[in-house]
């Protein structure tokens, strides 16, 4: 592919994007499918520059005065110093010549941007953030548009961090300890495009999990021979790193209205060695030492790995996920033992999902208390932790 018919593709691509709520690596994947001639490094290229124009969506908008793929394309241009003209001509599999207001958007004097197109983030956000971050949101913004690492959960049911950081070695992938997750692992994101592929990954030596929800999963602390409720379990990945952290001894029942979700659990588990996870769909019918509820939310704590959703995130969805968590708790808290733990988490930065959230359950149900784990809970940021963005509350149940 030429660049130019490279930037073409990115336009189609960001246009397909519009109009479907799959993530956008799932539409690259498709696009690519259908187009075989294109050679691995055009991939790279075009998926690039996608996600580029996610995470600079609100300022490329603002450079070109339009939010459409076409105009996102062109401030990307912009951007790396390039003159748009030379590859907008018309030609074969190029895009099309530039127009006059474009070319009209381009000639314009350039003004003082506002905070949110600063900051990358949607206006009617800006009162959320204001109260998560203050003083800091624009550095803490500034974080969430770079690209993010890989992290990886050491299985300590099968090797141990040292040995997974040599074995990697040898396959020419290169891995140092998290800072803060005892059993973690981080990896330079642009050289792990076949770490997936890794022999050590079938064997199950290791999972893919961002440090934040390494330390929710030792916050939980789950202990050997426990009885453990993953509430809203999804594919499985805190069930996991709990039945690593209880030496595969004792029981874990994931829980998902999800079955498509849940059946994930079964083969991930059979990989890792863990044999201790059982899934249901059905209502839990007795009590738990420690219940976790990773909420759904936002996700805003993940925009640096799916920039694409602080575009597609509006104010009807928030209202409807704080809805949501809110009756999640609820349900949740009748499955906690006396004396035992309930862990909250989110993959949120907002303080409507996170202390909020906490906040209003602990005024509604007496019989619980919140145990420290942080100020009193913990927030994580990519400025803050050098994380995902991340929150964790845990409580316990008064006997």
């Amino acid at each position: 592919m030429t660049p130019a018919a490279r930037l073409q593709a990115a336009i189609d691509v960001l246009t397909a994007l519009e109009t479907t709520a799959a993530p956008a690596d799932r539409v690259l994947r498709e696009y690519f499918r259908a187009r075989r001639y294109a050679g691995s490094k055009d991939r790279a290229a075009v998926a690039e520059r996608v996600f580029d124009c996610f995470r600079h969506a609100y300022s490329y908008a603002w450079r070109m005065n339009s939010a459409s793929p076409r105009a996102r394309v062109i401030a990307s241009v912009v951007a790396e110093g390039a003159n748009p003209a030379e590859f907008f001509t018309g030609a074969s599999y190029a895009p099309a010549i530039l127009t006059e207001e474009e070319n009209a958007a381009l000639a314009a004097p350039l003004r003082e941007p506002a905070l949110n197109v600063q900051g990358e983030f949607p206006e009617w956000l800006q009162p959320d953030l204001d109260k998560a971050f203050g003083e800091d949101l624009p550095a803490e913004m500034a974080a969430m548009q770079a690209r993010a690492p890989v992290d990886i959960r050491v299985n300590t049911l099968k090797t141990t961090r040292e040995a997974l950081i040599s074995a990697l070695a040898s396959e020419g992938f290169e891995a140092v300890n998290t800072s803060h997750a005892a059993t973690g692992l981080r990896l330079d994101g642009a050289k792990t495009s076949k770490l997936s592929a890794s022999p050590l990954f079938s064997a199950g030596h290791f999972e893919f999990q961002d440090e934040a929800a390494q330390i929710c999963a030792a916050l939980c602390h789950a202990k050997p021979g426990a009885r453990v409720l993953d509430y809203a379990a999804g594919a499985g990945g805190k069930a996991l790193a709990l039945a690593a952290t209880m030496n595969n001894t004792g029981e874990i029942v994931a829980h998902d209205i999800d079955a498509g979700r849940l059946a994930m659990v079964g083969p991930r588990a059979e990989r890792t060695g863990v044999t201790i996870i059982g899934t249901t769909t059905s209502v839990p019918t007795s009590q738990y030492d420690l219940v976790l509820l990773d909420a759904p939310c936002s996700g805003t704590g993940t925009w640096r790995r799916q920039p694409e959703l602080r575009v597609r995130f509006t104010p009807e969805r928030l209202a409807e996920l704080v809805a949501l968590q809110a009756k999640l708790l609820k349900e949740a808290s009748r499955f906690v033992a006396p004396g035992g733990r309930f862990v909250y988490a989110t993959c949120s930065i907002l303080p409507r999902e996170n202390d909020e959230q906490i906040a209003a359950f602990l005024g509604s149900h007496p019989d619980f208390m919140p145990l420290s784990a942080g100020d009193p809970y913990f927030h994580a940021t990519p400025r803050r932790t050098q994380t995902d963005g991340f929150f964790t509350a845990v409580l316990r149940r008064t006997t």
